[in-house]
């Protein structure tokens, strides 16, 4: 393997990230008799302590529900619950918590949004434009209301290093497109988009923007009034939060002019059998039923912790960690990158002569390394690049260049025990 101190630079010298490691419990176990190394952040990351201990505590002392009560329990749920609204409206950079509505990840929000926002706007013959890179989420929804409506989606095509061809991109946006949904950054390959100048060429075209920003917010606070777009979804669970938790956020009067998508209770005015219903204002509106309460509580503690961080040091030791990882990976014989995007996050998928990767990843875990094997939920994106499946490996702020040489042996044992 190749030496690593040397290429380390003074910035992720000067980050601490075993101080970081110690705040997050679930590293610090064994699994097969070793120390764990996860390396499959971009599936679900790992929760600081922040975020277990305001989970548990909105259980032990504040259980009750939101809004609907006046009594004391009801009354500090509804405070702490609309207070972590405010921390993830700032997270995004945004100043009215109003335009955020909480989900249970961007899955749901995909969904709200393509039949609640894209259905209406669609009739026979219109376009949905979205990219060959997108996770099923932001396809299949489309796919269903696009079936509905009689209207086609469309794909921005890739290159062979994984890029979307921004040629394409111009070319398809044309004056059947009625909406654009994209993802930020790549689940299966890391590739990170120009966001900012594809809204930018939407909106001059009269175009409105969905951005899936799963893979974006764990990699620091996010700015939406600077990418342009008018949507942006999210879900906590990749943001070290809770399962079941994420957020839409959406320009207000985009909002204020969209139906409900599921009624319920606490998103009315009024219900009436003879007169019908009348819907609460947003966000209140698209949150029918029980949201998961403690879960939003918890993400708004991790939000706070990680506003603590110095972003800049942290996505420097991040891309260091990708650095070193394709160096190390690239030696291995055999072993084929898949995607090699300029602009990329930390996340590296890779394919190994004569291995499957799920065979490739249940060698590893014996060897204690935690990998994703599979299509990754992005199985158009896997036939653009002519594989059926990669192993990936995804890196966050609390691994170590320790743990990419770990991967790295883990590796070489695969091809020992496989060819």
């Amino acid at each position: 393997m190749s030496a690593t101190k040397s290429a380390v630079s003074p910035s992720v010298r000067a980050f601490d990230v075993e101080a970081i490691r110690r705040e997050f419990p679930g590293l610090d176990q064994q699994v097969h008799g070793k120390p764990l190394v996860y390396l499959d952040n971009a599936a679900t990351a790992q929760k600081p302590r922040a975020v277990l201990e305001a989970t548990t505590r909105a259980y032990e002392r504040d259980c009750a529900n939101v809004h609907r009560g006046v009594h004391t329990l009801a009354e500090r749920a509804t405070r702490d619950y609309e207070a972590a609204r405010g921390k993830v409206a700032r997270w995004l950079g945004v100043s009215d918590a109003r335009e955020v509505v909480f989900v249970r990840g961007a899955t749901e929000g995909l969904n709200l949004l393509a039949w609640s926002f894209g259905r209406p706007r669609l009739g026979p013959g219109d376009e949905v434009l979205i990219t060959e890179l997108e996770h099923h989420s932001n396809i299949v929804p489309w796919q269903l209301v696009a079936q509905a409506a009689g209207a086609t989606v469309k794909a921005v095509p890739v290159n062979p290093q994984g890029e979307l061809d921004q040629a394409a991109f111009e070319r398809l946006l044309g004056p059947r497109t009625k909406l654009l949904a994209f993802t930020h950054t790549s689940n299966a390959l890391g590739t990170t988009n120009p966001v900012a100048r594809m809204c930018a060429l939407a909106r001059e075209r009269g175009v409105p923007t969905i951005v899936d920003g799963c893979q974006a917010v764990p990699h620091g606070p996010v700015d939406v009034a600077a990418l342009g777009c008018d949507f942006f979804v999210f879900s906590g669970h990749k943001l070290f939060g809770p399962t079941a938790t994420g957020g839409v956020w959406g320009r207000k009067a985009l909002l204020d002019a969209m139906p409900p998508w599921q009624g319920g209770g606490d998103m009315i005015a009024t219900v009436s059998l003879e007169k019908g219903s009348t819907w609460a204002p947003v966000p209140a509106k698209f949150e029918a039923g029980t949201p998961n309460i403690a879960g939003f509580i918890g993400l708004a503690a991790g939000l706070d912790w990680l506003s603590t961080l110095d972003w800049p040091a942290v996505r420097a030791h991040e891309q260091e960690l990708l650095a070193h990882a394709t160096r190390e990976l690239a030696a291995i014989p055999g072993l084929r990158i898949v995607g090699q995007a300029k602009e990329k996050a930390s996340v590296v998928s890779f394919v190994m002569d004569g291995c499957h990767p799920h065979d490739v990843a249940t060698i590893v875990d014996h060897e204690r390394v935690a990998v994703r094997a599979g299509h990754h939920c992005a199985q158009p994106l896997m036939a653009c690049m002519k594989v059926p499946a990669t192993t990936r490996a995804s890196f966050a702020f609390y691994n170590t260049h320790a743990e990419v040489e770990r991967l790295a042996v883990a590796l070489h044992k695969v091809r020992e025990l496989l060819l």
